[in-house]
């Protein structure tokens, strides 16, 4: 198809983003095209609007817009482009945002001049006239042989990740020997870097950027099972419902129970390396609030310029942001999520872990439906497209740990976090039961909590992880943390089973060890469940101090239940007279969360909530 120009179509039918051609002979399905000219590009010349090709009869295709369709006629000209859509990848992708099909939208700014992105207006993703310092790698040398996948030298992007310039996958390049290779020096993204001769006598010229279609899966050398945990700095995700570095995440809640804002707390808290945000069909004015907010946000790193001390950094610095809104043609908004997902590959490759979190793929799966509407297809339940399960599996399976191509050896992962927006806050519609049966991995929000001020509004009684086991190794190198997550939701749990009773005929009627159960469960939900993100101690907890918290409380209680049991009949105790003895050390349960951890190493946290638990103990040994 490359070596042949493409016949041109003719344009023969309308209708909103899906515009059909005809005369459009050996086409292929997801091929790119340009519709007619009413666009303008960036020299102010007639240019066609970005289409896909979506469906084939015959002579005719049937063609996915990316821009708005008001103004196209009947016999315009369909341009044939002959490859599918793809994206560029290579340095300066950090720091910028696009819209969904990669097109920078801070440059669109300046050259459109105003607000709203031109039709038919193409921008290279990646900057020309920035100069980059390559610095190559020192195993490499001309007659070395180099697979796909090998990194060939590095570029510093940004403070908080150097950019690792790799041999494009086989599909671009199979590798071979090393003909030629620049040394260190300034370079921008088109340079020839390197030229490989193929296996196949052919030679291929290897720049720092690669163009890849985003619907294909970039390649790995094998995929692996994920034993890392996600820590986000949100307790109620990190010890009672957390998940792995490469694992799929859904976050379902009603409109205003804090979606973005967890997706925006993973976003500058999480240990991830990379970040890509993709807000898919947002209100205009949530993604504005993204674009204004996220540059402001920063994180503290060691300043590599002055060793030993720690520097504040935009996160900027490791995120890109897609932001597509949803007065954005609805095709777009479709190509949003495998842009996205792309870009958390390519970063991947690199060895990196990367957090990808898509807000909402509910939008994307409207976008979907008003398609498939259409397309005239049959269907299925709530008027979404029968293969909607297919297309949210084929989305989430790019997500996982992998082993990745090329020397040197290195894994990386992806981490995908999807919002669910389901209308009402109804969970049982498709799009929510369609990524439930898919994800391992579901954070619940509720709006009851929500409205009580309760936040993060994870529900504790619906939200699960399968990710239990994976982590078993990894949370026996913490004492005692496997009993308290277990002992913590068998408390949750007995507590919502005995609020019917404490509603119907009051407190007084439970028995001594319920009445502990009741409080302590009160000091779970209220204390250590529940985080403020406005105050300095308590917008981001680490790991070790929400295992010593949740150690101490359930510290408390065991020893509170095993003193009541221990009581004779005569000298039979209360919980009331329990907690009297002891309320200095209940009265510090509610302020563990005060502990900044700005002032604390972890061995520092993990001793001080040690001295906590000798306390308790002590209290109750004068039983």
């Amino acid at each position: 198809m490359e070596g042949t120009q493409p016949k041109d179509g003719v344009l023969h039918k309308i209708s909103g983003p899906v515009v059909t051609a005809g005369g459009m002979q050996g086409t292929a399905m997801y091929e790119l095209c340009q519709v007619g000219d009413i666009g303008v590009d960036a020299e102010g010349n007639p240019s066609g609007l970005t289409g896909e090709v979506i469906r084939i009869e015959g002579e005719f295709a049937t063609i996915q817009v990316y821009e708005e369709t008001a103004g196209l006629r009947q016999g315009d000209r369909v341009k044939r482009l002959g490859k599918p859509l793809f994206v560029e990848l290579g340095p300066g992708l950090l720091g910028q945002m696009f819209d969904g099909v990669l097109r920078p939208l801070e440059q669109i700014k300046t050259i459109s001049g105003g607000i709203y992105i031109p039709r038919g207006l193409d921008v290279p993703a990646l900057p020309r006239n920035i100069l980059w310092d390559f610095v190559p790698s020192t195993s490499i040398k001309v007659g070395s042989r180099v697979t796909s996948g090998t990194i060939i030298g590095t570029v510093k992007e940004s403070k908080l990740l150097v950019h690792r310039i790799m041999v494009p996958p086989s599909s671009i390049c199979p590798g071979g020997v090393v003909e030629s290779f620049v040394g260190e020096g300034k370079y921008n993204v088109d340079a020839v870097i390197m030229v490989v001769k193929g296996p196949d006598e052919k030679t291929y010229n290897i720049s720092m950027k690669q163009d890849w279609p985003v619907r294909q899966p970039r390649p790995v050398a094998d995929k692996l099972s994920a034993d890392e945990p996600l820590i986000t700095g949100q307790r109620v995700l990190d010890a009672v419902f957390p998940s792995v570095l490469g694992g799929t995440c859904a976050v379902p809640g009603a409109f205003g129970c804090g979606k973005t804002v967890i997706s925006q707390s993973l976003s500058k808290f999480s240990n991830s390396e990379a970040v890509v945000y993709v807000g898919c069909g947002e209100r205009g004015n949530e993604m504005a609030e993204v674009v204004k907010d996220f540059p402001q946000l920063t994180t503290t790193i060691d300043d590599p310029d002055n060793p030993g001390t720690k520097i504040e950094e935009s996160i900027m610095s490791r995120t890109v942001v897609v932001a597509n809104t949803s007065n954005m043609p609805v095709a777009a908004r479709e190509a949003s999520i495998y842009t996205g997902i792309c870009l958390a590959e390519y970063f991947r490759d690199m060895g990196y872990n990367v957090a990808m979190m898509a807000d909402s793929t509910s939008r994307w799966a409207e976008a979907l439906r008003e398609v498939s509407g259409r397309l005239a297809e049959m269907p299925a339940d709530s008027g979404y497209p029968a293969y909607l399960a297919a297309r949210l599996a084929s989305f989430y399976e790019r997500a996982g740990k992998v082993k990745c191509l090329g020397d040197p050896e290195r894994t990386g992962a992806i981490t995908v976090v999807g919002a669910v927006s389901p209308p009402g806050g109804d969970m049982s519609e498709p799009v929510t039961v369609s990524t439930l049966n898919i994800v391992q991995v579901f954070w619940g929000l509720d709006k009851k909590l929500a409205q009580r001020k309760h936040f993060p509004s994870v529900n504790w009684l619906t939200s699960y992880s399968n990710y239990d086991r994976a982590l078993e190794g990894h949370f026996e190198a913490y004492p005692g943390f496997a009993n308290a997550r277990a002992r913590t939701k068998e408390l949750l749990q007995t507590e919502n089973d005995l609020q019917e009773i404490v509603q119907l005929v009051g407190k007084d009627s439970l028995s001594e060890d319920q009445k502990i159960i009741m409080d302590i469960s009160r000091i779970i939900r209220e204390d250590y469940l529940a985080q403020n993100a406005y105050t300095d101690y308590d917008k981001f907890c680490p790991f070790h101090k929400s295992i010593g918290m949740l150690n101490c409380i359930i510290k408390y209680y065991e020893q509170a239940i095993r003193a009541l049991e221990n009581s004779s009949e005569e000298d039979k105790l209360t919980w009331n007279m329990i907690r009297e003895q002891t309320n200095t050390s209940f009265a510090k349960l509610p302020e563990l969360k005060f502990l900044d951890p700005e002032s604390y190493d972890d061995a520092g946290m993990d001793a001080y909530f040690n001295d906590i638990q000798e306390e308790i103990v002590q209290a109750f040994s004068e039983f």
